[in-house]
């Protein structure tokens, strides 16, 4: 079980700020993730539309996609940062 923290407009469109998922064995590095996530439902998929524009925490650290997320405990999904 790892938690999936979600900001700004990916909130928005999945409609959640926060859940625990019990991720498949074939998710293995935080691109996967992003990628089983779009398969979850429509706001998933609007959400995540456009992979390679999410950022990703792990454990509060931002990681590139090919991250390894065994032993994660927490796994935050950002829009790009803008501005000032």
């Amino acid at each position: 079980m790892v938690k999936l923290v979600y900001f700004a407009w990916v909130r928005e469109r999945i409609g959640k700020g926060e859940e625990e998922l019990n991720l498949p064995a074939s998710v293995q590095t935080a691109g996967d993730l992003i990628a089983y996530l779009a398969t979850l439902g429509e706001q998933y998929a609007a959400a995540l539309q456009y992979p390679k524009a999410i950022r990703v925490a792990i454990n509060q650290e931002h990681v590139e996609h090919d991250e390894p997320i065994a032993g994660a405990r927490e796994i935050g999904l950002f829009p790009p940062m803008t501005g000032g």
